[in-house]
């Protein structure tokens, strides 16, 4: 499973409910869909397999085949990047028949997905599909980031057990166990497992704690505070009702800041509702928003929706990084495309595609791209993401000096005469 970066456009794509109860018809109209495939998997053949395997390889081939079919059936793009898919079929079915466990299972189901090259198609196991509804799961609790080619401690998390142990932002990751973390690193740890991590403080010595996981929350997190000058920073971590509702309180209780600064970093994104309204809390009027192209390729457009709208009249900048996805993405390619906002930080991740959720047999989930999408002035962000109007390099020296130059750079541009100006 990818970091979640990856909060998606969840499977509720209605911009406006026009009438009441469509977005509960919507959620049964998708269940349905869960079971009514139409084109059948390739047949993997069980016969070569011991007798006692044949019943685990004919459940995990039930998850596949419903994997494989809904994708045949409802991805976005008909001819699917070009992927021979019954090939596909065949090559992982044979795999997924001899998976010994989940684990191995889910594996290679999202290795044949990833031939589609999408950042909204994935699998996730019952495991993981319990924690993305619940949004708690077993973590020690601080967030890794790449930079300059080291890891480095980015965030930790308040009241986690890597705050108790004292790890702090700025620190570099050096290794798990013993084992000396790759280029790569998505660790999962099971409820109280206990890991030694080893790191290098800020003064460059060398520090081993060791961290239980244990449930922690991953809802979207909030926060506010004034800035030099009266400028107010926002920021929150997602695209929902509570997010979107904090959001426009915010702004209705500090209308009279000259600006505001929206820290949408490592923002996964969300729902496509939410994402309508957010961007009308800094508009007087209902604005073009992009389209959404389906399968068969009906354009939709969508625009704001001003009802409730705090109607923000300062200046914007909006602080973006590699992890800045999805709905985050298509907020700030809005808001830069209509001129409302300065876009400053590092070229955001280019995962931007309206996806449903599909329950699987087994109960894990199928997130599947059903729309593709294109910002207003008509260029399309999935694989290309947006460009800062302000780059601003962040460095590790900035990290372990405790310096944030995103926003150093947001208030320079705030300030200007030359930013851009308030709503019009």
């Amino acid at each position: 499973m990818p970091p979640f970066i990856l909060l998606p456009l969840r499977k509720i794509n209605f911009w406006k409910i026009r009438r009441p109860g469509w977005q509960a018809a919507g959620a049964v109209v998708l269940s349905l869909l869960a079971g009514c495939v139409s084109t059948p998997p390739p047949r993997v053949p069980l016969a070569d397999l011991p007798p006692s395997q044949v019943d685990r390889a004919t459940r995990n081939l039930r998850v596949f085949d419903a994997a494989w079919s809904l994708v045949a059936d409802h991805h976005y793009d008909p001819k699917l990047q070009g992927v021979d898919w019954p090939a596909a079929g065949v090559k992982y079915g044979k795999e997924a028949a001899a998976a010994t466990d989940k684990k191995s299972l889910y594996a290679t189901i999202n290795t044949m997905l990833g031939l589609l090259q999408d950042s909204h198609t994935h699998a996730l196991t019952p495991e993981q599909a319990t924690e993305h509804h619940t949004q708690v799961r077993e973590r020690t609790g601080f967030n890794m980031e790449r930079i300059d080619g080291r890891w480095a401690v980015a965030e930790v998390l308040p009241g986690s057990p890597a705050e108790a142990g004292g790890v702090t932002p700025g620190w570099l990751v050096l290794a798990r166990n013993g084992v000396p973390l790759g280029d790569r690193s998505d660790f999962r740890p099971g409820e109280g497992e206990i890991a030694t991590w080893e790191f290098l403080d800020r003064d460059d010595r060398t520090v081993k704690v060791p961290l239980a996981a244990r449930p922690l929350s991953t809802k979207p997190r909030q926060l506010e505070r004034e800035l030099t000058g009266g400028f107010l920073y926002l920021r929150f971590d997602g695209f929902d009702g509570p997010d979107r509702r904090w959001l426009s309180d915010e702004l209705k209780e500090h209308r009279a800041a000259p600006g505001v600064v929206l820290d949408l970093r490592r923002n996964p994104g969300g729902e496509t509702l939410s994402l309508g309204i957010t961007v009308g809390e800094f508009f007087d009027r209902s604005v073009d928003c992009g389209t959404f192209i389906t399968r068969a390729g009906r354009r939709s457009v969508k625009n704001s929706w001003q009802f409730g709208s705090a109607h923000y009249a300062g200046r914007v900048a909006v602080l973006i990084d590699n992890a800045t996805a999805s709905a985050a993405e298509i907020f700030s390619a809005v808001l830069q495309d209509h001129g409302r906002a300065t876009i400053v930080g590092r070229k955001s991740a280019g995962a931007v595609l309206a996806s449903w959720f599909y329950t699987l047999p087994d109960g894990g989930e199928l997130q599947l791209s059903r729309e593709d999408y294109v910002r207003p002035k008509g260029e399309r962000l999935e694989g290309h993401g947006i460009e800062p109007d302000v780059t601003v390099p962040f460095t590790l020296a900035d990290l372990r000096a405790g310096r944030d130059p995103d926003i150093e750079a947001a208030l320079a541009v705030l300030q200007s005469p030359a930013a851009v100006p308030a709503a019009r």
